[in-house]
């Protein structure tokens, strides 16, 4: 089958437990469920009984002010890693700490745990802010999660530096830095392309490395989350107008792992059409 290169992989990014910040890795194993580790971890709010998102930032939006990563960053997939988590306030601790769960629930002031088994039928909240060309205005909906998963709707999201560009030139106020959009892959396009190229591999395969590949199945629509504060980034609404404004609030695709492998910083990538 015809492939066609198409980029590079410029970073690679994990995040451990759901909506702290994560970690840039410079390989990391992608499994079928996604890369290993990511998403490993979430936050299980007592009152709601609900999975704690700061895609609903009146009551999470301080969950980005905390840092997770692997204590080992295995190339092998493994059923229960270990993470560390950096509190808001300089403190540290692991999961396997027996006082983890009162140290995060003292921090953010609300009854949390810290789970790693996906409860049946999981959701999350996600507010909608008033921005022009989104799907809500000033309203909170539920979202269940993917059976046995701490992700929204996908194992895989990647972006490029040429959709971090336009969106740049567009709104020159802002800073469309890729942490602000949570990306697994970053990836730097071939040549000189420009503009939101990544939709043109809608409904193709992506081939990564030596053996990963990748079913991208259609953009990604961004949330609040690309508006909020985090470490030196400002709250910036901008972000998300742009986004809404400019290219139908996508930026970005969304992928299904279709084989796995070791992927690594500087990897090739190339496109070829799905299988029919």
């Amino acid at each position: 089958m015809t492939k066609t290169l198409v980029g590079t992989v410029k970073a690679l990014w994990r995040y451990p437990v759901k909506s702290m910040r994560g970690e840039q890795v410079e390989e990391s194993r992608l499994t079928e469920q996604g890369f290993w580790g990511d998403r490993a971890y979430a936050l299980w709010d007592e009152q709601t009984q609900k999975v704690a998102s700061a895609k609903n930032p009146k009551k999470w939006a301080q969950l980005l002010g905390f840092k997770s990563k692997l204590l080992r960053n295995l190339s092998v997939q493994d059923a229960s890693p270990q993470v560390e988590i950096f509190l808001p306030d300089g403190q540290t601790t692991t999961s396997g700490n027996p006082e983890v769960n009162t140290l995060l629930s003292t921090a953010l002031d609300r009854p949390v745990r810290l789970i790693s088994a996906v409860p049946d039928l999981a959701s999350i909240e996600h507010y909608w802010p008033e921005v022009e060309g989104t799907k809500y205005q000033d309203a909170i909906t539920q979202i269940v999660m993917p059976t046995g998963t701490f992700f929204d709707a996908c194992h895989v999201h990647a972006i490029s530096t040429a959709t971090l560009a336009r969106l740049q030139e567009l709104s020159p106020a802002s800073t469309f830095d890729a942490r602000r959009f949570r990306p697994n892959l970053v990836i730097q396009p071939v040549g000189d392309s420009v503009g939101f190229v990544e939709e043109a591999w809608v409904n193709h395969t992506l081939v990564i490395g030596e053996t990963a590949r990748l079913n991208v199945f259609t953009g990604c629509p961004r949330c609040v989350m690309t508006t909020l504060p985090q470490s030196e980034l400002p709250a910036d609404l901008d972000i998300l107008r742009t986004t809404a404004r400019h290219n139908q609030v996508i930026a970005g695709i969304r992928a299904t792992v279709l084989q796995g492998g070791l992927i690594r910083q500087g990897d090739p990538i190339w496109v070829e059409p799905a299988a029919s």
